[in-house]
């Protein structure tokens, strides 16, 4: 079959037949699961890192550093697909709870997405001028309050466009959320295509997607830093 040709059957099952419900259906799930599961990796990062970064605070501090180091070098040492796998296939059912795909992906993601965070912010406050924590401590503010208020805020600010990166990588790498049968952006582009077994033009349009998406993303993030960068001078 030739390009034209499949063309053809792609329109007629992207407009005709309705397959572009299937792709919105696709972009919804995937947008849910690279979104919440950055808001879950950031959550679940800021807390490692400040566990890390404060390990030497005392003998249960340096024990929950410990955990963390295992946790980070574990979730950025596997791929995310036996991640997908083990939590979906092993974790859940050895917990005897059913939980919908969807919610294991995000959920999978997240705690992926907030190893490598957690190495973000480790970074990020680490840049903070330590004077900073010092001044918060000699006001009365406790070391928690100090690096929540005044360390945290200015280490994400920092770390933006590492935070950034992060993102974009994140919503590439929903496309194997397929793995354990989530609908995702890439499986409706595979529906599509296996319904005429064209596959050509479904899979050019699938990475245009995910291109134009992650552009878009690009812009938002350069738009952000150079609003940051403009309150700083004033």
């Amino acid at each position: 079959m030739d390009i034209s040709k499949q063309w053809e059957v792609f329109v007629r099952t992207f407009v005709t037949n309705e397959g572009y419900k299937d792709v919105l259906l696709g972009l919804k799930n995937t947008a849910y699961i690279a979104l919440f599961g950055f808001l879950i990796g950031i959550v679940i990062g800021i807390v490692v890192a400040v566990i890390k970064v404060s390990g030497k605070q005392s003998k249960f501090a340096k024990a929950l550093s410990r955990i963390g180091d295992v946790y980070v070098g574990f979730f950025r040492g596997t791929p995310i697909i036996v991640q997908l796998l083990l939590i979906y296939y092993v974790l859940f059912p050895l917990m005897g709870v059913t939980v919908d795909k969807l919610v294991v992906a995000i959920v999978t993601f997240g705690i992926n997405s907030g190893a490598y965070v957690s190495e973000i912010m480790r970074s990020g406050i680490q840049s903070v001028d330590v004077g900073q924590l010092e001044a918060g401590r000699s006001l009365g503010m406790s070391y928690s309050t100090t690096m929540m208020r005044v360390v945290i805020p200015q280490a994400v600010k920092n770390s933006l466009p590492s935070l950034g990166n992060e993102l974009i990588a994140l919503v590439k790498d929903t496309s194997v959320a397929g793995f354990i049968a989530v609908f995702d952006l890439t499986q409706a582009f595979k529906l599509i295509g296996s319904s005429s077994y064209a596959y050509i033009i479904p899979y050019v349009m699938l990475a245009l997607f995910y291109l134009v998406i992650v552009l878009a993303l690009t812009l938002i993030i350069k738009l952000i830093e150079r609003r940051l960068r403009k309150s700083e001078r004033h």
